[in-house]
């Protein structure tokens, strides 16, 4: 195995990949630290695919108030991951960014009750309160209200923050009927002893619902190389739980062991995680003109955008096929064998 191979010749030659390769740092701001919720940076660290690219990661601080998009407009970030709305608002203000690959083809995002709750639908909500675990999920609330027919008008809200006591409290004290969040949110809340149901619009549920964008100027900037080996280590970890989802779970309490305190919530994350960071396309993280394009009228009627913009302007398939450039079956001996001496 390569793996196998390189970690032996590194430790016969007493070297640490980066004493024996400069590396380039690919900076990266996302909604979450090292999580679960985005597996295939974990996996594709453990298992040397950033180093095997001669790629060293940089999560940037994702608690910030500056919209993502700012980051890469000024440089700090090569790669900024954005929702939806995030993407085509920063293309009507003017951002010269490109989507480049899309992380999570089936969104996160969703509005959960608590399991008992009365509350079947979104037109249940109206004259109700409900929590926002942060301000970026006002827009999913308002696309969701939308499908009924209503608006952010017809409900009072709260952010609430990312706290997973402070979301159960919020629950189980009545202060809110709802929760709009994501896949996170509700394994916290299940942490927290609060039992969840999802009343999601099943409409919104198919979307490019996290995706990497870049400025346009970078696409074939210096980082071109970093850029294309990082995807393609990103991809290489995605591909690793399709083979052996185990061995991903082990990888996972190895690394961010706070998520999986309880070993069910922490197993119930990966499931929904693998479910939504699996490529749908036949091309890991493959940019989808038409899922854009059919979004776009019901984003502009929920009153999240102003305007539809032709996809042409902001989609960007160039990365795709580099980082689709690697051996299926070589991941899944890799995978394998970790498990074999890990496990």
């Amino acid at each position: 195995m390569k793996l196998l191979r390189t970690l032996a010749m590194t430790a016969a030659f007493g070297l640490t990949a980066g004493a024996a390769v400069a590396q380039t740092t690919v900076n990266m701001i996302n909604p979450l630290p090292r999580s679960t919720n985005f597996f295939p940076l974990v996996v594709g660290e453990e298992l040397g695919y950033f180093a095997e690219e001669d790629v060293e990661v940089n999560l940037l601080p994702s608690d910030t108030s500056i919209p993502y998009v700012a980051f890469i407009q000024n440089g700090q970030a090569d790669l900024a991951m954005l929702d939806p709305f995030e993407t085509v608002n920063a293309r009507l203000a003017g951002a010269d960014i490109a989507t480049v690959f899309e992380v999570m083809q089936n969104a996160p995002e969703g509005i959960a009750v608590a399991a008992d709750s009365d509350v079947q639908s979104m037109s249940d909500l109206v004259g109700t309160t409900v929590g926002l675990v942060s301000d970026r999920d006002r827009a999913f609330l308002q696309s969701a209200l939308a499908t009924a027919g209503h608006s952010l008008d017809d409900v009072e809200t709260v952010v609430l923050g990312e706290a997973g006591p402070t979301l159960a409290a919020a629950v189980r004290d009545g202060t809110v009927s709802a929760i709009a969040g994501a896949a996170p949110d509700w394994i916290a809340l299940i942490a927290n002893g609060i039992e969840t149901r999802l009343i999601t619009p099943p409409e919104l549920l198919a979307s490019p619902a996290n995706t990497f964008a870049m400025s346009v100027e970078a696409i074939d900037g210096d980082k071109r190389d970093a850029v294309e080996g990082f995807l393609r280590a990103w991809c290489k970890g995605m591909h690793a739980a399709t083979v052996n989802p185990e061995a991903v779970a082990a990888i996972l309490k190895k690394n961010v062991p706070e998520e999986w305190e309880i070993e069910a919530a922490g197993q119930l994350y990966l499931d929904m995680s693998i479910g939504m960071n699996v490529s749908v396309t036949e091309r890991c993280g493959d940019v989808q003109p038409a899922v854009w394009t059919g979004i776009q009228p019901q984003m502009k009627a929920s009153g999240g955008i102003t305007d539809i913009v032709p996809v042409e302007d902001f989609l960007n398939d160039s990365y795709i096929e580099a980082a689709n450039d690697f051996d299926r079956d070589e991941v899944a001996s890799e995978i394998n064998a970790w498990a074999e001496e890990n496990m």
